[in-house]
């Protein structure tokens, strides 16, 4: 072949490397984010920090059950390891799109018997060939694609970590509340044991005729409506006993947790927390590559209006003679480029540019209200945080003075100076106490849980 021949196909892959350099669609960039100036730290947008390390946060609770549980939770949850594989898929979409950068390269061998042309007798006919081909990226096309095929292999790390925050907030929240449900208990055990003692004693007064039948009456409602309570109490024990087994990837009806007597403790998250620590948000960093997916798939739908080049080569032999089939005269070969373009397909090209530009904008929005939603968690959270405590000083006061006023009139009740009424009226205050203090204990130990989730981790 001469040297001439070759200057157009060498002329055509210069100007093809050269003009690859460009890409089409819009460069991405993150939209601005007005941060509260109440942070002491500037959100820096650019670098995420979805991907430092969280540590296991859950320790600060300081409850070797609730470890040993996340340690399980890590291992064996099913929601985890459905993001993983969804992850991993991510991946090997990316390694495939990666692949088109690169030229194809296949080979062919065929024996056929039949009649080349009308007229001609029948023959043999054998071939062995070798082809190639490369479609230069042009405008950036496969590029584009590459690109979003990153974003969506990161959005799809910073869902598994998403995901695996998330799984760890709700086991713990279970595990603090069914933690809380057994301490209420045994305080709903230790009030039926009084109660019972109670009407032990109004009826023995009604039997020496002190007072009447409705007294005993009133006795006997009270402490029935305390079991009743012991009942509804331990059902909402066994349910979330139920959802840790699930969550940890165990079968209920195979797991159970022992009464738990000690209470974890209760941390305090500062309330200056930097507003770098909402760059760890792995749903925050799930949004913002999202967009810039979206982003370079507009690149990808304007592409599609330029022409395609192709290079193509492919050499081999052909014979009608098995004998000589791979022989010097029997070669055969062809090279050169090959430009197509879509001339007219009906308004396809520009919906198609339509839809990735209107699938950027929603993803944009979607980043904003994910932002907006992670400082409003925050906020919410801290602002909990220090209101419950105030709260749960005011209930155990109001606890404290609930049990005094039993006792006393207890007392005064055996000595027969006032009315079971009386009794009755201090025994359903100090249990409502009972009950209103543990529940602002079960809301501090979600809302700091809650919290931490917000912030992404430990702090």
């Amino acid at each position: 072949m001469k040297h001439s021949s070759l200057r157009p196909t060498l002329l055509a892959i210069g100007s093809a490397l050269l003009m690859a350099a460009c890409a089409s669609g819009p460069d991405y960039h993150k939209p601005a984010i007005d941060t509260p100036a109440s942070y002491s730290q500037q959100w820096q947008l650019a670098q995420p920090l979805d991907d430092s390390p969280r540590g296991a946060w859950w320790e600060i609770y300081q409850d070797a059950r609730l470890n040993q549980l996340m340690d399980i939770l890590n291992r064996q949850s099913p929601n985890i390891a459905q993001a993983e594989a969804q992850y991993r898929q991510a991946q090997a979409l990316l390694q495939g799109t990666q692949a088109s950068l690169w030229p194809s390269l296949g080979s062919s061998a065929a024996a056929t018997r039949g009649v080349a042309s009308p007229g001609s007798s029948v023959g043999q006919q054998y071939s062995l060939g070798l082809n190639a081909s490369w479609e230069i990226d042009l405008w950036g096309s496969v590029r584009r694609n590459i690109e979003a095929g990153s974003a969506k292999q990161a959005a799809s790390a910073a869902q598994l970590a998403a995901i695996r925050l998330s799984s760890q907030a709700q086991l713990a929240t279970a595990y603090l509340q069914l933690v809380v449900a057994d301490q209420q208990l045994r305080q709903l055990q230790d009030s039926e044991k009084l109660l019972q003692d109670t009407l032990t004693l109004t009826r023995n007064q009604y039997v020496a005729g002190i007072i009447s039948d409705a007294s005993v009456a009133q006795a006997e409602s009270q402490l029935k409506s305390a079991q009743a309570q012991t009942v509804d109490k331990t059902l909402t024990r066994s349910q979330l006993e139920h959802a840790i087994a699930a969550a940890t990837g165990q079968m209920p009806s195979s797991f159970s947790l022992p009464p738990q007597t000690q209470t974890p403790h209760l941390p305090f998250i500062p309330a200056g927390v930097p507003a770098s620590l909402l760059e760890r948000r792995p749903d925050i960093a799930a949004a913002e590559r999202n967009m810039a997916q979206a982003n370079a798939q507009i690149g990808v739908a304007a592409a599609a209006y330029f022409p395609s080049l192709t290079l193509a080569a492919s050499g081999g032999y052909r014979s009608a003679s098995f004998a000589d089939w791979i022989s010097l005269p029997n070669r055969i070969w062809a090279i050169g480029p090959q430009l197509a373009l879509s001339l007219f397909d009906g308004g396809l090209r520009q919906s198609q540019t339509n839809q990735a530009i209107a699938s950027y904008d929603a993803s944009v929005a979607s980043y904003r209200q994910t932002v907006l939603a992670a400082f409003q968690s925050v906020e919410d959270n801290l602002a909990a945080q220090a209101l419950l405590q105030q709260e749960a000083e005011h209930q155990s006061a109001a606890l404290a003075a609930a049990v005094r006023a039993e006792t006393i009139t207890l007392n005064q009740y055996r000595a027969g100076t006032v009315s079971y009424i009386n009794v009755l009226s201090a025994q359903n205050s100090r249990i409502s106490a009972e009950n209103n203090l543990w529940n602002v204990k079960n809301r501090q130990y979600s809302s700091s849980v809650a919290l931490i989730s917000a912030i992404g981790g430990s702090w």
